[in-house]
């Protein structure tokens, strides 16, 4: 008998495939579906995006490189300078990728050596599932550590056991948080990475929202430090490119060549169309305008709801995403459920790690949909 990999059999169902056939599930019955659960916008993509990406559709199709495209390159640096006022080297520091997900995912199979007594993952739940199950195929030991609302969702590792720190290898962060909004400040920041540099740690940020806000813009990890970190980013949210799978890794110039020279094993190197669209995303800052305006418009629809409905929730400074509070008579399934049955689809705590009394609603749907949801929800409460 052919037996697969035994950390497939340990992992329970990706949330989002779930959640996909959750959706099917509510449309057999006949339900309009309002999908706040997945963070995949449905706005349209710029104009000039969708050309860029035509207009290099080669006669003849060639493999990419996995350094990725000189010009593309040198787009992401300009935008690191105009947002970060962080300069970095083009051709040493940044490498483009297939969004920040495959990226993510790779990155313990570069960096961490299984047979070493050091190959602890640490991350912070409510979590982005990848950091986990990255871990887990290169043979790591994922180490969630639960983060409190008390601490604005901040990873503390100073106040972690001091056998746990000697044996980790890799520290995940990710602000703006996903899947509660959270922010940080440059302190913090400066803070993390001095710890992780003096216990050797790789300090990796997950920072695919920083140009996803409504309020101060978020930092960058950049800002305080380049040597033993990697800040990861993508233009899914912040272009509306999800499809596409345009991101990029930059930071240390020493593991990015490590990194940029194991991906050419994995076969990951983004096509040269989409890396011709992203030139266009991360060299154009207007488009990124309206489209915060757009989901502004829409938080805001909700937030007017929650404070007439006394729901509480957590202020959405940035991200598309509302952490909401399940009422205390209820359980997160239930009232998942609740919603559900109205066709409303969210995301429960648990799809992130944590048995917590929240659920995730994703800034998707459009405008005249999320007011026939709020109708919805609002009349089934009363």
């Amino acid at each position: 008998m052919i037996k697969a990999n035994p950390v497939i059999a340990e992992l329970p169902t990706y949330p989002a495939e779930a959640l996909y056939a959750k959706r099917a599930q509510l449309r057999e019955r006949g339900l309009e579906v309002f999908d706040f659960s997945v963070g995949d916008p449905i706005e349209p993509t710029d104009s000039r995006i969708i050309e860029a990406f035509k207009r290099s559709v080669p006669q003849t199709s060639q493999y990419p490189s996995a350094a990725g495209l000189p010009q593309l390159r040198q787009a992401i640096a300009g935008w690191l300078k105009r947002r970060f006022d962080v300069e970095l080297a083009a051709d040493r520091a940044i490498i483009p990728t297939s969004g920040s997900k495959e990226a993510i995912f790779h990155l313990p199979l570069v960096f961490l050596d299984p047979r070493s007594p050091r190959r602890r993952v640490i991350f912070g739940v409510p979590a982005y599932p990848v950091y986990d199950r990255g871990t887990r195929f290169a043979g790591g030991i994922p180490t969630p550590v639960e983060l409190l609302p008390e601490d604005e969702y901040h990873l503390k590792p100073w106040d972690l056991p001091a056998e746990l720190i000697s044996e980790t290898a890799i520290i995940w962060v990710n602000y703006p948080h996903n899947p509660t909004g959270a922010v940080t400040d440059l302190p913090y920041l400066k803070r993390l990475a001095e710890f992780a540099a003096a216990h050797e740690i790789l300090l990796c940020c997950d920072e695919c929202y920083t140009d996803f806000y409504f309020e101060a813009p978020p930092p960058s990890i950049l800002q305080v430090a380049h040597e033993g970190v990697l800040a990861f980013h993508s233009l899914s949210k912040r272009s509306g490119m999800t499809g596409y799978r345009q991101g990029f890794v930059a930071g240390d110039e020493s593991l990015i060549n490590t990194f940029r020279g194991a991906r050419a094993n994995f076969g990951v190197a983004p096509n040269t169309m989409a890396q011709e669209a992203a030139v266009v995303a991360w060299t154009d800052d207007s488009h990124l305008k309206e489209r915060l305006a757009i989901f502004r418009a829409k938080r805001d629809l909700f937030v007017d709801f929650f404070e007439k409905a006394e729901i509480t929730y957590r202020a959405c400074e940035a991200t598309l995403y509302l952490w909401v509070t399940v009422p205390a008579e209820s359980s997160v399934e239930v009232y998942a459920e609740f919603l559900a049955d109205l066709g409303i689809l969210v995301s429960p705590a648990f799809h992130f790690g944590v048995d917590q009394p929240y659920i995730r609603l994703s800034l998707v749907p459009n405008i005249e949909q999320c007011r026939r949801a709020i109708d919805l929800w609002q009349n089934a409460l009363e």
